[in-house]
């Protein structure tokens, strides 16, 4: 609260202010904390607290805050430059351009994440038109952000979505209800693929893969997202490797596996999916220039 309070000066968030210097308020604050992206983080903090979008904030920049609204805003601050990401703070985050919720369960999903999206697509694009009907599998699905973005582009698939975490499939069941998916997504508790007795055309995954040792140094905003999210083992490969067991067993005939990838991790995920009768091709690279998405396919001779 030390560090809040002394971000806060000399603007500190009262009541009888205005939206507009409470946005300044906030902006100012967040950028002495240190943020990435302070007025940004501000608009969305505000818009969230008072139930306005990008234009109510614009309608209403002079209407004077509250005590409530004031005190909200403190709170949400206060969150904020503890280093709590806005998507946890507002309960969801964007991805694919669709509005997902996410929980403490959960990753909040990530840019770099719609890379394999894109792979993905990529390969079902190989084989015909997305109007086929297709079969995909979800592994370790999270907040739904993979199974609900593949069905919103392939509009006769259905989906079968696993995570271990009971909890992060109510948050994955709800999002492919509010998205208007819940015929065509189904959901099952389990590691991975180990529950699902069928072959597919399409398995994607976002495993965890930070290797155990790096999880204390990374940003904090990331140590928010739960553990068993982020940690890949002792070299990060753990996840890779159990789904490399499974995959024969899941995927049809020329069906496509695209995992997420870690930085410097495509040699060796490609060398476990070769291991496993898999043919690994070159992996999608992020906006970054990462290696982000690798794509096997079943059936075919490395």
């Amino acid at each position: 609260m030390y560090i809040f309070a002394q971000a806060l000066r000399p603007s500190p968030l009262a009541s009888g202010m205005t939206v507009t210097e409470a946005r300044r308020a906030l902006t100012d604050a967040f950028r002495r904390a240190g943020l990435d992206s302070p007025e940004l983080d501000a608009r969305l903090l505000i818009g969230h607290a008072l139930g306005l979008d990008h234009t109510g904030l614009v309608i209403e920049a002079n209407r004077s805050l509250g005590g409530e609204e004031a005190a909200t805003l403190v709170a949400i601050a206060a969150r904020r430059i503890e280093r709590e990401p806005v998507a946890r703070i507002v309960g969801g985050k964007e991805f694919w351009g669709l509005a997902l919720r996410v929980s403490r369960s959960t990753l909040v999903p990530r840019p770099e994440t719609e890379t394999v999206v894109e792979a993905a697509l990529a390969a079902i694009d190989e084989g015909g038109p997305r109007s086929r009907a297709l079969c995909i599998a979800d592994l370790g699905t999270g907040s739904g952000a993979l199974i609900v973005a593949l069905l919103t582009e392939l509009p006769n698939a259905t989906g079968i979505a696993t995570d271990i975490s009971a909890d992060a499939l109510v948050t994955a069941r709800d999002n492919a209800r509010r998205l208007g998916l819940h015929t065509r997504a189904h959901f099952a508790a389990g590691d991975f693929g180990a529950a699902l007795a069928r072959s597919f055309d399409l398995v994607v995954s976002n495993p965890p893969y930070i290797m155990s040792g790096d999880i204390a140094g990374l940003a904090p905003e990331v140590r928010h997202d739960p553990r068993r999210a982020l940690d890949g083992g002792a070299d990060g490969l753990a996840a890779h490797r159990t789904i490399a067991g499974q995959a024969a067993g899941l995927m049809k005939p020329q069906g496509h596996l695209v995992v997420e990838l870690g930085m410097g991790q495509e040699a060796s995920v490609a060398a476990l999916f070769r291991a496993a009768g898999l043919a690994p091709r070159p992996a999608h690279a992020d906006l970054a220039g990462i290696s982000r998405a690798l794509c096997a396919v079943a059936g075919i001779t490395p």
